[in-house]
């Protein structure tokens, strides 16, 4: 059953003047906030008449109401609101397509130019996820990825793309966290045109909700050891890294099998690179 205990209304009597001033952000799917407290943090799974579903990392669920309760996006204050209603199909010819994003698939159309601004990707495995899952999405609004080897390549990779108003760079990075390697070379290149983000785990594997592939959490690998190594011995499957992942990636059908943080920073890069202005 699902928890409809909405906790305190932070917007009660005396904030009502705050909740018209905040920010109105659709509820859409895999939408990534915290509710107002930072007590929970998930995607939209579901949005209905006067509430909206949350979805944390480790698959729990709860329910908020729409309305006047604020969330936090990013750290902003907002207030969810129930997204645009597409328009449906033509009578007698089904649902609409949706791409594994959960995005409304676009019809067919002829093959677009592509925008200069850029979407790279740390890591191979990184980028076929990001393909499978976003990839009919990209091509539609033309937007092309591009493999990042490693962080210690990006200032050069910044330095030759020259950046600008209409020419975003968008930076997804594994395991960005404060006072590493990888948070300092970010901090270097960024600027109004380049965005750099970065989950929090320690390898895309873990990006994959366990039960997705069938197990009951990713094993914890002690300091100094592998990780990939490390968790196949913990598995107890065979030790073929790129046969893993291919394991790995085949479970992956849609947006739903992806951890909610891994989801926000490549829908917020997406959001960079498409923005207004942007080519």
């Amino acid at each position: 059953m699902r928890n409809r205990d909405y906790g305190p209304d932070v917007l009660a009597a005396g904030n009502k003047r705050r909740a018209r001033e905040l920010r109105r952000v659709p509820a859409e799917t895999g939408l990534v906030v915290e509710d107002a407290t930072g007590r929970f943090c998930g995607a939209v799974v579901l949005c209905e008449k006067d509430a909206v579903t949350l979805e944390d990392r480790h698959g729990a669920r709860r329910v908020f109401p729409l309305g006047p309760a604020a969330f936090l996006l990013e750290g902003e204050p907002v207030m969810l609101v129930r997204p645009a209603v597409p328009a449906g199909p033509a009578p007698g010819r089904g649902p609409a397509a949706r791409t594994a994003s959960g995005s409304v698939a676009a019809p067919p159309s002829r093959a677009k130019v592509a925008r200069a601004s850029r979407i790279y990707v740390e890591g191979r495995h990184d980028a076929e996820l990001v393909e499978k899952i976003w990839g009919d999405d990209l091509r539609d609004v033309g937007v092309v990825v591009e493999y990042l080897g490693g962080i210690d390549d990006l200032p050069g990779i910044v330095g030759r793309f020259r950046p600008g108003p209409g020419q975003r760079l968008g930076v997804l990075v594994d395991h960005l966290v404060d006072g590493s390697k990888e948070s300092r070379l970010a901090a270097v290149v960024r600027s109004p045109g380049v965005l750099v983000v970065g989950h929090p785990f320690i390898d895309v594997w873990a990006a994959v909700k366990p039960a997705v592939v069938g197990i009951g959490g990713w094993p914890r690998i002690p300091p100094g050891t592998p990780w990939k190594e490390g968790v196949l011995r913990a598995l107890g499957w065979p030790p073929d890294t790129g046969a893993a992942w291919q394991r790995i990636l085949r479970s992956v059908t849609g947006f739903a099998d992806l951890e909610p943080e891994f989801l926000g920073r490549v829908e917020e890069l997406i959001d960079f690179v498409t923005a207004p202005g942007s080519h």
